[in-house]
């Protein structure tokens, strides 16, 4: 399986998806149809939990006063799934691996996993 889950908007997924390459790739944009049940339990199964998964830099999260620190797992799964912003991006599905965020090392990771 080869899926991005991206934001459109964004010029750093842009800019790694552009230095990466899409081709081969099914492409999801959150805005429009955020990360599915099952594959943010594949990434979190994967990266090691929801909340290496989430973005802790969402505006949303200050503006409705959420408190990460009190959040169990569970309820961190319930955010990222009702609201698309609190997903960590871009999330790359790259054959049984999986690649959240923008990182130095992650995109890096990303490229020596495609061979770029």
């Amino acid at each position: 399986m080869r899926r991005i889950y991206y934001l459109s908007t964004c010029d750093t997924c842009r800019r790694i998806m552009k230095e990466t390459g899409t081709e081969g790739f099914e492409l999801f944009d959150i805005k429009k149809e955020n990360i599915s049940a099952s594959d943010l339990d594949l990434a979190k199964e994967s990266i090691g939990s929801y909340e290496n998964l989430f973005n802790k830099r969402a505006q949303k999260l200050k503006k409705n006063g959420i408190d990460l620190t009190t959040k169990s797992e569970n309820e961190m799964r319930t955010l990222i799934l009702g609201e698309y912003s609190f997903l960590k991006r871009p999330v790359y599905f790259i054959d049984h691996e999986v690649f959240a965020g923008n990182s130095t090392a992650t995109v890096s990771a990303i490229k020596e996993q495609l061979g770029v």
